[in-house]
């Protein structure tokens, strides 16, 4: 199948591949000509594991790209637009480039097609696509527009593709029906599985297609988004309540996510969730629905629950090392999760503001972000490092800010012996705090009780700042 992929940010980027991969003949379109420049010679802009491979194996076959809409979508039987939906100033997407897009399309339709809605959007908005393109001249019996939301995790995104736990389409006619059933094929009769040369992943069988209304299939990506999101919030409340008493956080939640109910996903305390869905998906949510005349209080207290993490750990990290002015600080992670190189929203990037506005000096390292964390803190002076140990070297304290596996895997020891004062708060709970206290360092995590190893005997003390 010829299918057309607009915009080749995170999302696009990956489907295009991936629809590659399925075997069809994709076309990316990206007017940004530095990013296509990119893409032409085989770079892949943006740090996706298992991207590279599917771009080695597919670009300049099955896989093209141009910044010429109308070329892009000529001979194509699908149209996804995967373009972004960022925060407006009053909390709603803004759907600007969405409607861009609409009267593009709308403009050069010669052959039917199925004009899919991929972008995280709030429902109604394929409503909006279908007027904005007969306003724009477009003959009905030459479109249906269709959803088709994603359920992509960045550092995943490929796999999350391949195998995923569903697929959600709403359409609203039989064309549409078909053919993103067709689009799909290859994962739900499990063909793509029998391949010898298929991206290995986990798969419990071929996945389910989920038909639904076009209105309900936008619905079921935001209220996704905000459940796990307010998942995310629960679990640091109770992580507050945890460390107040004295218990075990990595004990509650595994209580907790045991019931089949619940599961333990997303069950895991941290600095807050950040990232380019999650915040801007729960603003827009609430956004929508109070429009609606609905009760939005919940997912207004996941975002102040949220926040107030940040809040919570720069505190913990003025009370493990007293004063902020003067402190070298040595922070792993910028980056808003592992796996990805995206800086968006990311709470790491607040933390590190807010540090060194209260007078830190910050050093950092991040295996993937740190070019992007570049442009976007412009307004601060801070350090990077291209090794984790050597941000280490001289720190009054390390911060882990990202749960890289990287970070995971270091060795506690050496990170003693590197740090001005051995001390390590842990916004991500990557270790166990008994080796953390058996290597020498004292540890703040979240949800569990501070972790002190022996203090040297007085005549071994060391000024901070000596």
């Amino acid at each position: 199948m010829k299918i057309a992929v607009v915009g080749a940010g995170y999302v696009g980027l990956v489907s295009a591949a991936c629809f590659a991969e399925l075997g069809h003949e994709v076309v990316a379109i990206e007017n940004d000509l530095e990013k296509l420049a990119q893409l032409h010679s085989g770079c892949v802009p943006i740090h996706e594991n298992l991207l590279s491979e599917l771009f080695l194996r597919h670009a300049g076959i099955r896989l093209t790209f141009t910044s010429d809409i109308s070329d892009g979508i000529r001979n194509a039987e699908a149209v996804f637009i995967t373009v972004g939906t960022p925060p407006a100033p009053n909390g709603d997407a803004d759907l600007s480039f969405v409607e861009a897009v609409a009267r593009e399309i709308a403009c050069d339709l010669q052959s039917r097609k199925v004009v899919v809605e991929k972008s995280t959007v709030p429902v109604r908005t394929c409503e909006a696509v279908r007027r904005t393109m007969l306003l724009a001249g477009a003959d009905r019996r030459l479109f249906s527009v269709a959803s088709n939301p994603e359920f992509l995790r960045e550092g995943t995104a490929v796999s999350d593709f391949l195998y995923p736990d569903r697929i959600v389409v709403g359409v609203d006619d039989e064309y549409s029906r078909s053919v993103l059933a067709a689009v799909y094929s290859p994962l739900t009769n499990g063909s793509y599985y029998r391949r010898d040369d298929a991206i290995p992943g986990y798969s419990a069988g071929a996945p389910r297609i989920l038909f639904t209304s076009v209105k309900s299939a936008e619905l079921i990506k935001h209220a996704s988004n905000a459940f796990l999101a307010m998942k995310i919030s629960f679990i640091n409340t109770v992580a507050a309540v945890s460390e107040a008493v004295g218990a075990d956080i990595r004990q509650v939640c595994e209580g907790v996510g045991a019931d089949s109910r619940i599961g333990n996903r997303f069950l895991n305390p941290g600095i807050g969730y950040g990232g380019s869905c999650f915040p801007k998906d729960v603003l827009a949510f609430r956004s929508i629905a109070t429009q609606l005349g609905c009760d939005a209080e919940l997912l207004t207290a996941t975002m102040n629950v949220n926040q107030r993490q940040r809040d919570r750990f720069v505190e913990k990290v003025r009370h493990a090392v007293w004063n902020l002015r003067g402190k070298r600080l040595a922070v792993l992670g910028l980056a808003f999760k592992g796996g990805t190189d995206d800086t968006r929203e990311s709470p790491a990037i607040e933390i590190v503001r807010r540090l060194v506005k209260e007078g830190a000096q910050i050093v950092a390292y991040d295996p993937a972000a740190v070019e992007r964390a570049k442009r976007e803190l412009t307004d601060i002076e801070i350090e990077y490092s291209d090794d984790p140990y050597e941000a280490c070297r001289g720190a009054d304290a390390l911060l882990v800010l990202t749960e890289w596996q990287l970070f995971s895997e270091l060795d506690l020891r050496r990170l003693a012996q590197l740090l001005r004062c051995p001390m390590l708060i842990d916004g991500r709970n990557l270790f166990d705090p008994s080796e953390v206290k058996e290597a020498g360092l004292h540890y703040h995590s979240i949800g569990r009780r501070e972790s002190e190893a022996p203090l040297p005997e007085s005549e071994e003390l060391v000024p901070w700042h000596q």
